[in-house]
């Protein structure tokens, strides 16, 4: 499952998030943005998620005016890496571009020795023929979105032939925070997880941040749940390794609020 952002005109990103989705979608980055006044679409494409959000952040601050989105890539088909990563061209085009979320119909899955994505399959062979008819129909708009099912897509255009820059399909299936769209909640899932990891469960301070086993305030140790320099993990590893082999597991006492059913209290 990727996670598929929009942005509309004069909303900016918010960098927690996107670095949060590309957690549990690690597959490759992109995105792309309407650069106004200069009426041209600036794309990034990476593998690595820092290096692509931060670039995107930048080109955001400086061209706030038009619409953006990006994307965090989960593969289910077609190779990893950067020329399957989205935003595509629609027909090699590059006035518009779009990125997908979710699977498309079996029509433009990859053949035997064709590593694309089946979205790059859709934007390159499949929907510059307008099989839907034009978009800016509420037939043809319509058509795309119930070929899509339960998919979701962003399309991105400085191309005067159609009527708007932006296009979201499948708006329904994914949710509105703070002005931007997300295709699903994979960023909250991450969120989530790394806040449980970051609470430490003695003296309950929440550190985000925290890259060691022990807790920066109390000592706490987040693996066997005792103090540090007393915890079980340090004693363990103290000991020679012929030792440490014919040592038992150490018995794990829980000194935290959180726990304190455990101790009889």
């Amino acid at each position: 499952m990727c996670l598929l952002t929009y942005f509309p005109p004069g909303v900016a990103p918010d960098p927690v998030l996107l670095r949060l989705g590309a957690l549990v979608n690690p597959h490759g980055h992109g995105f792309a943005v309407i650069a106004e006044p200069e009426n041209r679409i600036i794309v990034g494409h990476g593998m690595r998620a820092s290096k692509v959000i931060d670039r995107f952040i930048a080109v955001r601050d400086r061209y706030p005016r038009g619409p953006a989105l990006f994307h965090s890539r989960y593969a289910t088909r077609g190779v990893q890496g950067v020329d399957n990563c989205h935003p595509f061209r629609l027909g090699g085009d590059a006035r518009t571009v779009l990125a997908h979320n979710g699977t498309l119909p079996k029509r433009v899955w990859p053949r035997a020795y064709d590593w694309r994505s089946d979205t790059r399959i859709a934007a390159e062979d499949y929907l510059p023929a307008m099989p839907f008819g034009s978009i800016d129909t509420p037939r043809g708009f319509r058509g795309l979105e119930s070929w899509l099912g339960s998919s979701r897509l962003v399309l991105l255009t400085i191309d005067p032939a159609y009527r708007r820059q932006a296009y979201l399909f499948g708006e329904r299936a994914g949710a509105w925070e703070d002005g931007i769209w997300y295709s699903n909640t994979t960023y909250k899932t991450a969120y989530e997880n790394r806040l449980r990891r970051a609470v430490c469960r003695y003296c309950l301070r929440l550190d985000l941040d925290r890259v060691g086993r022990y807790c920066t305030r109390c000592g706490w140790c987040f693996a066997c749940e005792d103090a540090f320099p007393h915890c079980s993990c340090t004693r363990h590893a103290q000991l020679e390794p012929a030792d440490r082999d014919r040592t038992p597991p150490p018995v794990r006492f829980s000194h935290s609020p959180l726990n304190s059913s455990r101790l009889g209290r």
